[in-house]
């Protein structure tokens, strides 16, 4: 159900000027334990940095099938909802499959499994839901760049998300390096919220899904970001998994070289932390960007994928 009720907002954005707040939520709700699906030093690292890379998750028989799905996905022979399809900019080329969970059943049980939904529920404490899903494809030579931003600064002007409470998760489906466009973050940065100057124009979504002008730092506040935490990049062989939290400073560069780049990504936010009404836009995007209306927390699972 969508919360309606009058809500303080800790987090304004898109106003005449920009600014810097400090951040008002944990970054991980769960306690440590014995038990918990991290071991310790992972969890201190994610609070410390604002992400953290899982390797060897997977089999190579589950990765081969996930690469398998994504290329039939991708073959325009897949049926897919048109809204759920963004190309490049000046092109037909496949860039992003949006509501990957629905398009794919073999994305769809990735999504519950355990080994990625189980250390987020741990880490947000809470049942969660998918805020958004979608497959991105960043092909050879002509792969475009994602600019710098704060995924939760869009959520919550655009989406109506009220906390910090979220996290992404990138399961590589090809390999990443340092020169085929991999997903860069500035460690530390999610302690901050940088308020975005600027308003929200009507449907916004339709031209930032191709190129993200609104809602982004400007290049002083990035230069200081950067100045301060510094960048580092999320390399590592097909199945890897990135798991950042919502306001992670991040984005991309182009891809230049032969290889493509390719990875499946999904959006985790607790269940009590429900969309409402946008902060900073007159109407909420589109269901296929943001779940308006879980109908309850997704099932988490075990076992090989198949």
């Amino acid at each position: 159900m969508t919360i309606t009720e009058t809500r303080t907002d800790d987090y304004p954005t898109r106003m005449a000027e920009e600014r810097w707040l400090e951040r008002k939520d944990p970054v991980v709700w769960g306690e440590p334990g014995p038990d918990a699906p991290l071991a310790p030093e992972q969890v201190a690292e994610y609070e410390r940095n604002g992400f953290l890379i899982l390797r060897d998750l997977f089999t190579p028989a589950e990765v081969a099938r996930l690469q398998e799905e994504s290329r039939r996905l991708r073959s325009g022979q897949a049926q897919l909802q048109a809204d759920n399809v963004v190309t490049e900019p000046g092109s037909d080329a496949v860039r992003t499959v949006f509501r990957l969970d629905d398009e794919s059943a073999l994305f769809n049980r990735l999504a519950c499994d355990d080994r990625i939904a189980g250390k987020i529920r741990f880490l947000l404490d809470d049942d969660l839901y998918l805020h958004q899903s979608r497959l991105n494809y960043k092909p050879g030579f002509t792969g475009k760049e994602f600019y710098w931003h704060s995924d939760f600064e869009t959520w919550h002007a655009e989406d109506g998300m009220p906390r910090m409470r979220a996290i992404s998760a990138s399961v590589l489906l090809t390999d990443n390096d340092a020169l085929n466009g991999p997903l860069m973050l500035m460690p530390g940065s999610h302690r901050h919220f940088i308020s975005c100057a600027g308003e929200t124009p009507e449907d916004n979504h339709k031209s930032s899904l191709k190129k993200q002008e609104i809602g982004v730092p400007s290049p002083n506040a990035l230069t200081e970001l950067a100045d301060r935490f510094g960048i580092e990049y999320a390399a590592g062989k097909a199945g890897t998994v990135i798991l950042f939290e919502c306001n992670t400073m991040h984005g991309s560069n182009g891809n230049i070289t032969p290889f493509s780049r390719s990875n499946a990504f999904f959006v985790y936010n607790a269940w009590s932390n429900r969309l409402g009404q946008p902060f900073a836009a007159k109407k909420p995007r589109p269901a296929f960007l943001s779940s308006r209306d879980p109908k309850a927390p997704i099932r988490v699972v075990s076992g090989e994928i198949a």
